[in-house]
């Protein structure tokens, strides 16, 4: 039993307007409605009004977790940047990673993400085959230097992740632990009433394979996927693949350089030579871990250099500068892989595949005709670094793949055996031989989830909260209060609720019925009872859900009968 909350007593402050550096519908809501207060960039308190919606979102991910088989631990924020050493993401994670020293001069990190402190645990307990499968998950805040934080609670600095990470005898193993947490997931975004996409990702700075993205389309994400309309092909951009135009057919022909003044772009040398995008070559300038890389790819195509850092494993990848194009000795506009040394040379697959491209010449204003992959040049690496985008061939059906924009909330990726190995994470099998665990990895933001749920359910007066996930299942409006007949009443409401396991807020502030009204609506709980004289007046309290219009006057004593009635 919980005794109703009265709002006379209650830490809480709402805006009639939000902030103007607020565009997104959730950042908006989240401070009208009093449940965040911002500290400085990318850092929220929490008020006890957004703390209680926190706590129903993690009790809601938690009963499906629990749910799954998997079991709750608690691993530490600060972790000795040794074990970020082992893993080698004391580099990778670069300028994002936190990084403190306490006063023994002894290194720590604030930790983004915990697979190494998963590892280690796991590795102190591990010892058999009897030991496996098991999935942990934690609720833990995480810390990450971002450069730019944006949209409320969809990307901050200091956030709550529920992490859970599965241990495998092997890949077999690994798949049945992955399809449980992706049908976990699958059931708490439903239950959150936020319709998320499973799409192909990128396991980024994490590693791994077989990664999938849980993406709530919105016009205010800030992924952008790609969908095939034909099928149920979905992917991120970072991840998505397609079908290039095939190469224009011809027989290889010989070299053979030619004049073209002015001519910079592929667009002009296609329009000059009067000749198709895709049959040319261009080269595009990479910075990448400080080492200059010469990347060629078909011109009617882009480069996707998610793909790209991935496939050199790097830690900082930039385009180059004309200064550093300069001291390369490349000639921008006219650069070619041919004859070039000193330089790493990577291609897409596009250029392997076509014959007779025209490229650089590696002198200004001059390009050479028919240039063929193998007779005339090579490339240290040969991949699928383009970037797919909207009208571009589905990899799977004749469709064209458009995109979307949308917010990730969840993401689920086979790590394999990379933080096992790296921190001993290795057991005995049936044989007495010693084994590997293969892992997996599944994470939510819980303020981003949050916010996604604000943002997929409100309307022009506020939020309007899923039953499951409200701050507070009844808000109680009182209106003429000093009147007896209202404060008996309302005293026999409050004394009914506190017997239930139904949690009420009760307006009792000296303030008019606009204000409060207004305030019920924007504060979004599912049930909303008037006491007031008129209610009284005719027959009862007034009743009316807040995804409705519609109200209606219930007798007190069917008060409590017709909210759980009435909750979905």
């Amino acid at each position: 039993m919980t005794a109703p909350m009265r709002m006379s007593h209650f830490f809480l402050k709402t805006l009639r307007e939000a902030p103007a550096e607020a565009e997104l519908p959730s950042h908006q809501l989240l401070l009208r409605a009093g449940l965040v207060m911002p500290l400085a960039a990318g850092l929220y308190c929490f008020t006890p009004l957004g703390w209680r919606a926190m706590r129903r979102v993690e009790d809601l991910v938690r009963e499906e977790m629990d749910r799954s088989g998997a079991q709750e631990l608690r691993l530490p924020a600060l972790q000795p940047v040794e074990l970020w050493k082992r893993s080698g993401r004391n580099e990778t994670f670069g300028s994002v990673l936190f990084r403190v020293t306490d006063r023994r001069e002894r290194s720590f990190v604030l930790a983004p993400t915990h697979e190494e402190a998963i590892s280690a645990l796991a590795s102190s307990q591990v010892q058999s085959y009897r030991d496996l499968p098991m999935t942990l998950y934690q609720f833990q805040q995480k810390f990450r230097d971002e450069p730019r934080p944006r949209g409320g609670l969809i990307r901050l600095r200091e956030f709550c992740m529920k992490d859970a990470y599965s241990f495998d005898l092997d890949w077999e193993t690994l798949d049945d632990s992955y399809r449980a947490m992706f049908q976990a997931y699958t059931r708490i975004f439903d239950r959150a009433h936020v319709p998320a996409v499973p799409v192909e990702a990128d396991s980024g700075a994490i590693g791994g394979k077989d990664s999938q993205e849980f993406i709530y389309l919105n016009s205010n994400g800030e992924d952008e996927i790609l969908l095939c309309p034909s099928c149920d092909y979905a992917a991120n951009a970072e991840k998505a693949t397609f079908r290039a135009e095939p190469p224009v057919e011809s027989d290889p022909a010989e070299m053979k350089k030619v004049e073209t003044p002015e001519v910079r772009t592929i667009a002009n040398l296609s329009t000059f030579l009067g000749i198709e995008e895709r049959q040319t070559v261009k080269g595009v300038f990479y910075e990448v871990d400080s080492e200059p890389v010469f990347v060629a790819i078909r011109g009617d195509l882009e480069v996707n250099e998610t793909k790209l850092r991935n496939l050199l494993k790097a830690i900082e990848l930039e385009p180059m500068d004309d200064a550093a194009v300069l001291r390369t000795g490349l000639v921008a506009g006219s650069a070619s892989p041919v004859g070039l040394e000193g330089i790493r040379v990577v291609a897409d697959k596009s250029v392997k595949e076509a014959i007779n491209l025209v490229g650089g010449a590696n002198e200004p204003g001059k390009h050479i005709l028919n240039l063929n992959y193998g007779r005339d040049w090579t490339a240290s690496v040969v991949a699928d670094i383009a970037l797919a985008k909207a009208g571009h061939r589905c990899p799977n059906c004749e469709g064209q793949l458009e995109v979307r924009s949308g917010m990730e909330l969840g993401h689920v990726f086979k790590l394999g055996t990379s933080y096992a190995e790296a921190l001993d994470v290795q057991f005995l099998n049936k044989e007495g031989e010693r084994r590997t665990a293969v892992m997996g990895c599944y994470g939510i933001g819980i303020d981003r989830l949050l916010a996604a749920i604000l943002e997929a359910n409100h309307d022009e007066d506020g939020i309007v909260w899923p039953r499951v996930l409200a701050p507070f299942d009844v808000h109680v409006v009182v209106l003429g209060g000093d009147d007896p007949e209202v404060a008996q009443a309302l005293a026999q409401l409050e004394a009914e609720l506190g017997e239930t396991q139904l949690e009420a807020l009760v307006d009792d502030r000296d303030e008019s019925p606009g204000p409060k009204f207004k305030d019920a609506d924007l504060l979004g709980m599912p049930i909303r009872l008037t006491v007031s004289p008129r209610a009284l007046s005719q027959g009862g309290i007034e009743f009316r859900e807040r995804s409705s219009r519609e109200s209606e006057i219930v007798p007190l004593e069917k008060v409590i009968e017709r909210i759980q009635k009435g909750t979905d």
